[in-house]
């Protein structure tokens, strides 16, 4: 793909900054394994999802916008007013969700490009069916509502952070929903479950380890009022005895984070009704 020559291109050849922090050692697959099977290092219990951030109404030219922190990873969303489909030729009863999710370039440890590489549009793909399910698609016929998602930070579960702060988007947009989605992501390494892994935990647990062939990540997506999953997007191998008591958690901390989602959305209206009185 060409490269986009308007835009200022980052160094060819770079060193992440955190190379640089004081006392970094190299530490290879295996003791970081060990590691991270003994002890987790932001002294979360195994089971244990990090702390949430959520706030609405954060980008002024959107129809609805959220924006969404799990500690260190940072999701912006915007959602804007339905618009027809363009080039279609035969009328549709049912409107689309257009998504396009993107990491920053400055989100990762390597710089990412400006154009969505593949990985950006296989996430975009999860988002939009995780998101489907949750949308009255009849309200609005041959129309389509566009969502924009951005990482801004990735420290692992952004795919979970990008579908919970597009749900709240959706509502705050006024998009007609059967429900809120809410995400929540766990690793798999060996016989040990990591709910909400970070990113080192992550690169972790899609590395196959020779002693457990259980390895990888799941992501699911859940309406919380129905309890019916969305989408669930998996990655590496487990067994179905693995991947069963994933779900379990998984459905249990998507859950709990549903009333969280549910309080930031009535601060939300009262906020706006406030406004409106003064």
């Amino acid at each position: 793909m060409p490269s986009d020559n308007r835009r200022i291109q980052g160094p060819e050849v770079s060193s992440p900054y955190c190379l640089f922090q004081s006392g970094n050692k190299n530490v290879d697959v295996h003791s970081g394994r060990s590691e991270v099977l003994s002890s987790r290092k932001d002294s979360r219990k195994f089971m244990e999802h990090r702390k949430i951030y959520l706030k609405t109404g954060v980008v002024s030219q959107a129809k609805g916008s959220a924006y969404v922190e799990f500690d260190n990873t940072k999701v912006i969303c915007s959602v804007f007013d339905p618009r027809e489909i363009p080039n279609r030729i035969e009328y549709s009863q049912h409107g689309e969700l257009f998504c396009v999710f993107k990491f920053a370039p400055f989100s990762c440890l390597t710089r990412r490009a400006h154009q969505q590489d593949a990985q950006e549009k296989e996430l975009s793909l999860c988002l939009k069916r995780a998101l489907e399910p949750a949308v009255c698609r009849h309200e609005f016929p041959n129309f389509q509502v566009d969502i924009y998602v951005m990482v801004l930070e990735n420290d692992g579960g952004s795919l979970a952070a990008a579908i919970t702060c597009a749900g709240l988007a959706l509502a705050d947009a006024h998009v007609p929903m059967y429900d809120l989605v809410t995400a929540a992501s766990l690793g798999v390494t060996g016989d040990k479950l990591l709910m909400d892994p970070v990113e080192e935990e992550e690169s972790l647990c899609q590395n196959p380890n020779k002693e457990n062939q259980n390895h990888g990540l799941i992501t699911v997506a859940l309406m919380g009022a129905h309890t019916q999953v969305t989408q669930m997007w998996q990655t590496g191998s487990m067994t179905a005895a693995c991947v069963s008591d994933a779900l379990t958690h998984l459905v249990q901390i998507c859950e709990e984070t549903y009333p969280i989602a549910q309080r930031c959305l009535v601060k939300s209206v009262v906020d706006t009704i406030s406004k409106k009185a003064q």
